[in-house]
């Protein structure tokens, strides 16, 4: 085969992307599809996914065609190899129809590296038939994951590709996924024909961001605290619902935040507006369902937050991951409530499909296991995953502050009395009142001011409480009948801890949503750094991006910058040694910001 580009996949990576080295794994997948091989890759968000494909496709002759879910995606990349001097283009319903006649045409005349589009797009007839006449160089199926119905976000028209390999044989193909444990990975494989590609797994871990769960207790104070003592970083908030993600964006936005909804139910124009706002840091924090993220490149996202629990660890790792894509510092918190398992698991057991049910019951459990860790979250996050860590993370909040455990068998039995006392019909909210002794109508109305539980408990917080009834709950002493109003019954296993046989502890309810401690600094990120310059170098990088029509991280990443406020390059070579700066940013950008460092 004769490679369009002679120059070797290292100098490429150099002088067009501006890495001085690849990672783990990359040059032999790299190598592997140059060769005209399959490859299957999965690697963490950030890890750098979608330089497997882009090398191979400026290596080899023709075009590299690259299926994506989603058109924020497509748009994001191509950008990004805009900048890079690489020949790239989307063709989804995006464009308009002059504007896809170009694309068409540049395809034709052999002028592009790359093209982007979407499943359904692709495997359509009138555009199989087209692609008859274009020498191809590459297939690469990102968010890979889709096709599987294990995965968390399976997709019906990934189902189609599986023909690729049949109607192209000779092509490489390279499928790539940051999220899927074992049977996900064999499902891939099966659906897409690959059973003679090989697979690299890089590993899912993401040592610069922090895992923090707290349990919910006024979530909205809890949230704003958390996001005000963040200053100006973008962040992202997960919400279960639009109605709350309305709200909770409206919260924010009356403590000073700028931060703005974005769910379904808003129009295509309204959505659009708010991922360009988040993309050109004109606003801070997007509120949103799990309709917003997917594919969205922005790397200097610093925080992300869940409101709700996530349905799984795949939605929660895929979605924590969109923080700290840079590898500088980042966290992610989860606000932890029994409540929401609940409403959840009651979702999922309407479902009509027993196997989706089981699979669904499953990955839930799994996610409510990682929620209620009381050892390392990482471990258990990657363990899920298949993957052992060796010794604790260092930068979750178990590592960080490790719990303080206590015996509650006395107030366990309280609470399982109270449970019995009130003839297990009632909820979590009517238990604790009859424990700190309400004195509210409706309890003087049943009588339950005259039973031998009531204020037995009033020592006690009703966060206390709360935490030791879920805790019972999940433990198996008490069982809460979702159906039934949510009411709290006994359940065998509850006879022994009632009648003093049994002991029990728990650790003290996690309700602080900010650390003391700093997060760990990752190697990348420059200690010796000069803050006023690093701020100043983002102004500029913001007018160059407005100018351009582009997102700023597209320019130079937050990492690129914060080296150049440490190094100060002033002279070319200097500022081609900046990880990120390739000749084509050189030549593009290079005057101005030296200008700046010199005047700094």
């Amino acid at each position: 085969m004769t490679g369009k580009n002679e120059t070797t996949p290292l100098a490429t990576l150099r002088d067009v992307f501006g890495y001085k080295e690849f990672r783990d794994y990359q040059m032999e997948i790299i190598e592997r599809v140059i060769e005209g091989k399959d490859a299957f890759v999965l690697m963490p968000t950030g890890g750098g996914k979608s330089l497997c494909f882009q090398i191979p496709a400026l290596q080899r002759d023709g075009v590299g065609i690259v299926v994506s879910p989603l058109i924020s995606l497509m748009k994001d990349q191509v950008d990004a190899l805009k900048v890079n001097g690489v020949r790239a283009a989307f063709y989804n319903s995006s464009l308009k129809s002059a504007e896809a006649r170009q694309v068409l045409a540049k395809l034709h005349d052999g002028e592009l590296d790359l093209l982007y589009i979407a499943p359904e797009r692709l495997m359509s007839d009138a555009f199989l038939e087209r692609l008859q006449e274009i020498r191809v160089g590459l297939f690469a199926i990102d968010e890979a994951h889709c096709v599987s119905q294990w995965g968390h976000d399976f997709r019906p028209e990934y189902i189609k590709l599986g023909r690729l390999r049949e109607l192209y044989p000779g092509i490489p193909m390279i499928a790539l996924t940051a999220t899927a444990e074992s049977q996900t990975r064999k499902d891939i494989l099966a659906r897409l024909g690959l059973q003679k590609a090989e697979s690299f797994v890089a590993g899912f871990d993401r040592p610069n961001i922090r895992y923090t769960v707290v349990e919910k207790h006024r979530p909205q104070e809890q949230l704003k605290k958390f996001v005000l003592a963040r200053g100006n970083e973008a962040g992202i908030v997960y919400a279960l619902s639009r109605k709350r993600v309305e709200q909770v964006a409206e919260r924010l936005k009356g403590a000073g935040v700028e931060a703005a909804p974005y769910h379904a139910g808003l129009s295509d124009n309204e959505r659009k507006k708010v991922q360009e706002a988040f993309l050109n840091d004109d606003i801070l924090v997007v509120v949103a369902t799990v309709a917003f993220g997917m594919g969205i490149d922005k790397s200097n996202v610093r925080f992300v937050v869940h409101y709700d629990i996530p349905k799984n660890i795949e939605s929660y790792y895929q979605e924590t991951g969109r923080a700290g894509r840079d590898g500088l510092v980042a966290e992610a918190l989860l606000l932890f409530g029994y409540g929401d398992i609940a409403i959840a698991r009651g979702l999922i057991e309407k479902g009509g499909n027993e196997d989706r049910k089981r699979i669904e019951l499953h990955k839930l459990n799994a996610m409510t296991g990682f929620a209620e860790a009381l050892s390392c979250r990482r471990r258990v996050l990657l363990g899920y995953f298949g993957e052992k860590l060796e010794k604790d993370c260092g930068n979750c909040d178990i590592c960080l502050n490790p719990p303080e455990m206590r015996d509650v068998t006395e107030e366990a039995r309280k609470a399982l009395s109270c449970v019995y006392r009130v003839g297990q019909r009632f909820g979590m909210g009517h238990v604790i009142d009859v424990l700190r002794g309400s004195e509210n109508q409706r309890i003087r109305q049943l009588g339950h001011d005259r039973l031998s539980t009531y204020n037995i408990g009033r020592e006690r917080s009703r966060v206390f409480w709360g935490s030791l009834l879920r805790h019972l709950v999940h433990y198996g002493f008490l069982l809460q009948d979702v159906e039934n109003y949510s009411v709290l019954k006994l359940t065998s296993t509850a006879r022994p801890l009632l009648k003093g046989e049994q002991k029990i502890e728990m650790a003290e309810p996690r309700l602080k949503t900010v650390s003391k401690k700093r997060p760990a600094k990752k190697k990348r990120e420059f200690s010796g750094y000069d803050e006023d310059l690093f701020e100043s170098l983002r102004k500029l990088r913001k007018r160059i991006a407005d100018g351009s029509g582009v997102p700023p991280f597209v320019i130079f990443s937050d990492a690129t910058l914060m080296e150049m406020a440490a190094e100060r390059p002033i002279n070319e070579d200097a500022f081609l040694m900046v990880s990120g700066v390739g000749e084509y940013k050189l030549q593009r950008y290079g005057t101005v910001f030296m200008e700046l460092i010199r005047g700094n």
